[in-house]
Formats: C-alpha cells, structure tokens, sequence
C-alpha cells in the first residue's frame, strides 16, 4: 500500500463518520481493531465499536470532524483539528448543548483498513453539554441533576 493510500484511507474514516455511515465506519475498520478514548480506555475489535459508534451517532446527531492538517509516517497518520456536536435531548439539539473542542487523532492504517484509533481531545466541552442536558431534565421532572 502506498503511503499515499494510507492517508486515503484515514481521511475516508473521518469522511464516513461525518456522513454517520455506521455500516461504512464499520466496513474500514479491522477485525482486531483497536479504539483509544481521550481518557485511554480501548475498545477492540470491530464487532465491539458497533455500539461506541451507534451511541456517539443517537447522542451527538451532528457529530462533526473537522481535520485541519494532517502528516504521514509510514501506516500512521497524525490529524490535528476539532471535534463538534449537540447533545440530543429527544429529537432536539437545544443550542446550549453545542459543544466543539480542539482533537487530534492517531491513526495506524493496515491493508486499506483502519486498524487503531486514537483520540486526544479535551472532553470537558462535551461533559458541559450533557451535563446541561441532565440539567434541563432534572428541571423538567422536579428532580435533582447527577453528576
């Protein structure tokens, strides 16, 4: 594979999350692959990443990826950018609920599939957000907001 076709295949991963395609998120990722949270947990294998990516898609309908600039060494690409979202509330995407934070992503593409994920991104924009959310709801019910 051509380092060229490396990057190809990292930059059609973002372009297929942004489209919230979760057959075609799925159908680029390796059997074995491996998810790395902002926080360091990891999620492996494909079958597994099927709920991660569903969840994020229902809870952030307007997920968004925006990869600023990216670099290639050999099957890792670095991507430097911004992570953006609504938390959902229902079927609405109340505006208090925007969130949006500087991301960075590490990528190791293997045989045109993506084989690890990494993310680096500050989570607290998007903890705000669906903490308004828990917020909005405790209000609603009469009860008090969880942490």
């Amino acid at each position: 594979m051509s380092e060229s076709d490396t990057a190809r295949v990292a930059l059609k991963f973002v372009n297929e999350i942004n489209r919230h395609d979760l057959e075609s998120v799925l159908a680029l990722l390796t059997d074995d692959h491996l998810m790395i949270d902002a926080e360091g947990s990891e999620v492996r294998g494909r079958d597994r990443l099927r709920s991660v990516w569903a969840d994020c898609f229902r809870s952030f309908p307007d997920y968004h990826l925006g990869v600023k600039e990216w670099f290639q060494n050999g099957r890792v690409v670095g991507m430097f950018g911004t992570a953006s979202g609504t938390f959902a509330v229902g079927d609405h995407l109340p505006a208090e609920n925007r969130w949006r934070a500087h991301a960075a992503w590490r990528v190791v593409v293997r045989d045109h599939q993506i084989a690890q994920w990494q993310v680096y991104l500050d989570r607290e924009p998007a903890l705000r957000a669906m903490g308004s959310r828990r917020t909005a709801e405790a209000a609603a019910t009469g009860r008090a907001a969880s942490a």
